[in-house]
């Protein structure tokens, strides 16, 4: 089922982590200190829409290098949908050419505390882990023709990069909704 991003408020802390990477290490945001510029996304392997825009993520946290920390984060239910696990994370992450940390967030507080409704959803923090951007990656979805760039991320990332303020106007990010496990939905 699809659905949009929550739209946090700009401004809003990013909550600390501490979770294990699909290749075995942990990353916690403490680790993404120092960056100009962070990305946390909430992707999964199954979903279409990620899938449509995965090769356009790589290619975007290679272009900006180390000027932009970039960081994925998979929430989702394994048992009950078994694509979203380590192994099939990893195959993801090998196909779309990722360089990033791919992180497992098993018990789901981290969806939570970043309030992620879907995959993807991404949020864009400025050096001192303030929100400056939350939405979508761009206008591409499976199924239009519009190209995936990646260009409204690409725009907000360019800001905080300039020492501009990011526009306040942002557009929510569309995907699958994050499977929570039994019980454990947030209220």
């Amino acid at each position: 089922m699809a659905a949009n991003s929550f739209m946090v408020p700009l401004g809003t802390p990013a909550p600390a982590f501490d979770l294990t990477a699909i290749d075995g290490g942990s990353v916690s945001l403490e680790d993404l200190k120092g960056s100009p510029a962070t990305v946390v996304v909430f992707l999964s392997n199954h979903c279409p829409y990620v899938r449509h825009i995965e090769a356009g993520l790589g290619i975007l946290a290679r272009d900006y290098g180390a000027r932009l920390s970039v960081v994925a984060i998979c929430s989702n239910d394994a048992v009950n949908y078994p694509d979203d696990d380590p192994t099939h994370l990893a195959e993801q992450a090998a196909r779309a050419g990722f360089t990033f940390p791919y992180l497992l967030d098993d018990t789901q507080e981290v969806a939570k505390a970043y309030r992620a409704a879907c995959t993807p959803d991404f949020f864009l923090y400025d050096g001192q882990f303030r929100l400056v951007y939350r939405g979508e990656f761009d206008g591409a979805r499976p199924g239009n023709d519009e190209p995936v760039t990646g260009s409204s991320l690409r725009s907000a990332v360019d800001a905080v990069l300039d020492g501009e303020s990011v526009p306040e106007r942002q557009n929510p990010s569309l995907g699958c909704s994050i499977k929570w496990k039994p019980g454990n939905a947030p209220a």
